[in-house]
């Protein structure tokens, strides 16, 4: 019998080099999330080190301008702080996005594979009959030829 062949292989070929690139694309947004979420936690420090040094400040007593300094500082690195976990926000975002089409993208491939899955069971299935077939015909016939042979 001729050797299995599954007649959608280019489309489940195709299918799992969609869902390879998005899985590539989704781990690329993942580490653009995780580099942002330390880019925070760096602010974040930043932030607690001026606060401190502020503390310090107004406890040994400074001017007016020193005040005004860290004021501004510590308000613009919040600011900054802001900016960056709406960022983060969107990066999470188009992650979840993207998720979603991985998962659908494997959806679809684990779709084509179940088909090639149930052909070949069905393929295998008709090969072994084929062949208890062949071997009840051979003994069928291996049985009269020695019949005939017994006869004369």
């Amino acid at each position: 019998m001729k050797k299995f062949q599954y007649r959608l292989e280019p489309v489940l070929n195709y299918q799992t080099q969609v869902l390879d690139n998005l899985k590539v694309e989704h781990a690329v947004i993942v580490q653009r999330v995780n580099r942002k979420q330390s880019e925070i936690a760096g602010l974040n420090r930043e932030l607690e080190g001026f606060e401190s040094e502020f503390d310090q400040v107004k406890q040994a007593g400074a001017s007016i301008t020193d005040f005004r300094l860290f004021d501004m500082c510590i308000g613009r690195m919040e600011e900054i702080i802001r900016e960056e976990e709406e960022r983060l926000r969107l990066l999470k975002q188009k992650e979840d996005e993207k998720k979603k089409e991985v998962i659908s993208a494997k959806v679809d491939t684990s779709r084509y594979e179940k088909i090639k899955d149930k052909k070949k069971d069905e393929y295998l299935k008709a090969e072994a009959k084929a062949q208890e077939l062949y071997i009840e015909e051979f003994v069928s016939n291996s049985s009269v030829a020695f019949r005939h042979q017994n006869r004369g």
